[in-house]
């Protein structure tokens, strides 16, 4: 279990609390710049402060807490003000609705309302493969889920959609042997950028070298394992676990509330490999993130190539990425010029998305 005394905006502090070798791992990934936003308000502003924000105080002096990880340089701005913020809300009966009224659309009768790939489909317990009609690769597919509603996914589902986006991968590369790097997404409701609101997710392969950002981040951890003889996504573990941002749970799964997320109440999980506990990892995340309202959210599944490849993937996991797109009732986009071109802004603490995950 974890604690439940710890926050981010005395980050500074509890680095310097860590035993010396966790406070050097720390300073070896992290760069941590506390600083304080001042204002003044108007008085008739007051009453609207002290109702919205607690006290004028609170607003007046801002605690900001930048976080950069070193080898990456992801980065991550925390306000202690939008991070104390409550998280927990529920599903409302507008979203309920919409969700609905969508039902019947192409994805309930996919067999003959989608195509397929060349290949043809891949028929699972609980989902269907289908070719995407406007790809953005070689190979783009769809799992789409039997069960329309997206915000219901039981664990046994969850395996399902991975193992039948793997099938169909397998297939697209007996089919072109260079199409190598899968790459598997999922986005649910409209906020996290899906346009058919039918439970689904994506799939691609492409060939040549893997999608950038999975690029980096094999470049980053053989880098670090040069540099330092150790591995990247262990010690990044490490570091968190040491934290309390960190567990692991059977089968080898290891997860992290990680410390410089893209966006909200971004988790980590990684396994030696793909498999079942891995996905069973991710349907408890989904659970507790339904618990949090965070019921529009993006995922990513990061494997080294399915076949032999020139680069060096050696010690590359299955590695997780799952981030909170916010409130679907909310029109104000969460992604602006600061996330695209500088730092993310992060409201939810990471202390207490670690609490909300794995409990106190």
């Amino acid at each position: 279990m974890l604690t439940a005394t710890k926050n981010i905006a005395e980050l500074e502090q509890i680095k310097n609390d860590l035993p010396e070798a966790d406070r050097e791992l720390f300073d070896r990934f992290f760069r941590v710049e506390t600083t304080e936003g001042r204002l003044k308000a108007p008085v008739e502003m007051r009453g609207w402060i002290d109702k919205n924000f607690g006290s004028l105080e609170k607003v007046e002096r801002q605690k900001i807490v930048k976080v950069t990880n070193l080898q990456t340089m992801e980065g991550s701005l925390f306000n202690e003000l939008r991070a104390s913020r409550p998280m927990d809300c529920q599903v409302n009966d507008e979203v309920r609705q919409i969700i609905e009224n969508s039902a019947g659309d192409p994805f309930c009768k996919a067999e003959t309302g989608t195509p397929e790939d060349t290949f043809g489909r891949v028929n699972g317990s609980h989902s269907i493969t289908a070719g995407n009609i406007a790809k953005y690769d070689g190979y783009h597919g769809l799992v789409i889920f039997k069960e329309h509603n997206p915000l219901q996914v039981s664990k046994e589902a969850v395996a399902d959609y991975f193992e039948t986006g793997f099938e169909w991968a397998k297939r697209g590369l007996r089919e072109d042997p260079e199409s190598k790097y899968y790459f598997f997404m999922w986005n649910c409701l409209w906020k996290s950028g899906a346009s058919i609101i039918h439970g689904h997710a994506q799939m691609t392969l492409t060939k040549g070298m893997h999608y950038p950002k999975v690029e980096a981040l094999r470049r980053t951890a053989r880098n670090y394992y040069h540099q330092y003889g150790s591995d990247y996504f262990e010690d990044l573990h490490r570091i968190h676990k040491s934290l309390d941002l960190g567990w692991e749970w059977d089968g080898g799964v290891k997860g992290m509330a990680y410390l410089t997320p893209v966006k909200e109440k971004e988790i980590i999980l990684f396994a030696d490999k793909p498999g079942i506990p891995l996905y069973h990892g991710v349907h408890a995340v989904l659970e507790k993130y339904m618990e949090l309202y965070a019921i529009s959210y993006n995922l990513a599944l990061y494997l080294p190539p399915l076949s032999d490849a020139e680069e060096d993937w050696n010690g590359f996991p299955a590695l997780i990425r799952i981030v909170d797109r916010g409130n679907p009732n909310n029109k104000t986009a969460d992604f602006g010029a600061m996330e695209l071109y500088a730092a993310s802004v992060i409201s939810s603490d990471p202390f207490r998305v670690a609490e909300a995950i794995v409990g106190r």
